[in-house]
């Protein structure tokens, strides 16, 4: 299997359908999530609804760059979702992130295996490689929080 179908997988996985690391993936949480449960501020924590326009918005800043565009984000914009005032606003966000995820995959399948080693943007970013597995644990990381999120929101 070439790294890039590798990496595609893991993106399939930790977004999609997968349940091999996590036993869970974005849109399992997602789907199963209402609007007022996403939007809930506990303990001063992020809230399900900010974390999911945070992953949504480094990877469609990611994509963007894979489809040719620039890098055009900033960490300091990464937490600014948009207020989430009912169901169908939280659908569309969920939506967006699920849409973007499917297209990360299909453009990481179709990358030259050779790309990879690629410098991302500028050297200071490093390899594609680098970026894409990036990808993956920073969305592990935040589906870890999705899921305690959601166990102590269904607690109160």
């Amino acid at each position: 299997m070439q790294s890039n179908q590798f990496i595609a997988n893991r993106l399939r996985e930790v977004f999609l359908d997968g349940k091999w690391i996590a036993n869970t993936n974005y849109k399992e949480q997602l789907e199963a999530t209402g609007w007022q449960q996403a939007t809930l501020k506990v303990h001063g924590l992020n809230t399900i609804a900010a974390l999911t326009y945070h992953i949504n918005y480094y990877l469609g800043g990611v994509l963007r760059v894979l489809n040719g565009g620039a890098l055009d984000i900033s960490d300091k914009y990464s937490f600014d979702v948009p207020p989430i005032q009912s169901e169908t606003e939280w659908h569309v966000l969920v939506s967006e992130l699920l849409t973007n995820a499917e297209a990360f995959v299909k453009v990481v399948e179709q990358l030259p295996p050779d790309r990879l080693r690629d410098v991302f943007v500028d050297e200071k970013y490093s390899t594609y490689h680098r970026n894409l597995e990036g990808i993956i644990e920073h969305s592990y990381y935040h589906l870890g929080q999705i899921v305690m999120l959601r166990k102590i929101t269904e607690q109160l």
